[in-house]
């Protein structure tokens, strides 16, 4: 029996392993989340691995693991999911008239027939905002939408109003880079529709 876990409780990155057709069982992790780099592309990797790696390792048989991690990052820092509404409006400001990236670091565990692998990635995608009032941030942090969102939005929902442009995989900035992830696993020699039996 090999299987396909994903360990993580989004429900984004549940939706768009659905949209390509994947079976696979969900096992969000417990891990405790360590930051041991102020770089974005470091923190999601290594954030993506310490998920993983905690669920794959209760497991045994032929099995893949995606552990994945996403983060905002403005001017180098690194925006995480707000606090409180007042931390959600400060983002918004940030972000309204400007670029910012979004990263999202996958870590892939494999165990077939005996042997372990293990992968780590990140893709970066750069996101431009229209410039938004005051109105408009206080009115989109009303809707409760920004509070468990990385940057306090997500593009999927009620922003893609604010979204002028995207340059990178779009679904790397929903939580998951479906092409990059499909490609890393066939360079494994996984087909990723079709491993789950």
């Amino acid at each position: 029996m090999r299987k396909i876990i994903l360990a993580s409780a989004s429900p984004r990155r549940r939706e768009l392993l659905e949209q390509i057709g994947v079976a696979f069982d969900v096992c969000p992790s417990n891990a405790e989340e360590i930051m041991t780099s102020s770089l974005p592309r470091e923190v999601v990797q290594d954030l993506s691995r310490c998920k993983g790696r905690e669920v794959f390792e209760k497991t045994s048989g032929d099995v893949l693991v995606i552990g994945a991690d996403t983060v905002v990052a403005f001017q180098d820092s690194i925006l995480g999911k707000p606090a409180d509404v007042c931390m959600a409006r400060d983002m918004l400001e940030r972000l309204q008239g400007n670029t910012h990236q979004v990263y999202t670091g996958v870590t892939l565990f494999l165990r077939q027939d005996g042997v372990e692998t293990e992968k780590s990635f990140f893709e970066k995608t750069e996101v431009v905002f229209y410039p938004m009032s005051e109105q408009e941030i206080d009115a989109y942090v009303r809707t409760g939408e920004p509070m468990d969102k990385a940057g306090a939005y997500g593009i999927q929902g009620r922003s893609a109003v604010f979204v002028e442009k995207i340059d990178g995989d779009y679904s790397n900035v929903v939580g998951l880079p479906l092409a990059r992830l499909y490609q890393e696993l066939k360079h494994m020699g996984i087909d990723i529709k079709e491993w789950h039996s």
